[in-house]
């Protein structure tokens, strides 16, 4: 999968939670920070998800 793609659905589900606590009447700029957080999850498991593995060592010479 890639990064890009990972990010997009993280997006569109933050997008889902935000709109679910403005349904619910919370405070907006608990909502921003709730965002921001989950934002940063999402870029902080996209890379560790989408990283290519490292190629295996050969013996030491």
């Amino acid at each position: 999968m890639s990064f890009a793609l990972y990010i997009i659905g993280f997006i569109l589900v933050i997008a889902g939670i935000a709109w679910a606590l403005v349904s619910a009447g919370v405070a907006m700029f608990k909502i921003a920070i709730a965002c921001i957080i989950l934002l940063g999850i999402g870029i902080l498991t996209g890379v560790v998800h989408t990283r290519p593995k490292d190629p295996p060592r050969g013996p030491l010479a």
